[in-house]
């Protein structure tokens, strides 16, 4: 995950949770090193593709 979507994380998070109600604080966990696990696991919920996803992340 780059820096643009590291340094706005939490703001990011919340919109997520409103955008896709079926995501959680768990499914949204950030921890360091763990992004790759984070953005597989989330794309799998929400039926995106890693590209998918990481473009609606920016675009919040």
């Amino acid at each position: 995950m780059n820096t643009k979507v590291i340094g706005y994380w939490e703001v990011k998070k919340e919109k997520l949770k409103q955008k896709y109600k079926n995501l959680s604080d768990r499914d949204l966990c950030f921890r360091e090193g763990k992004e790759k696990e984070m953005i597989e696991m989330l794309g799998y919920k929400l039926g995106k593709t890693k590209q998918e996803l990481l473009n609606i992340i920016v675009a919040l």
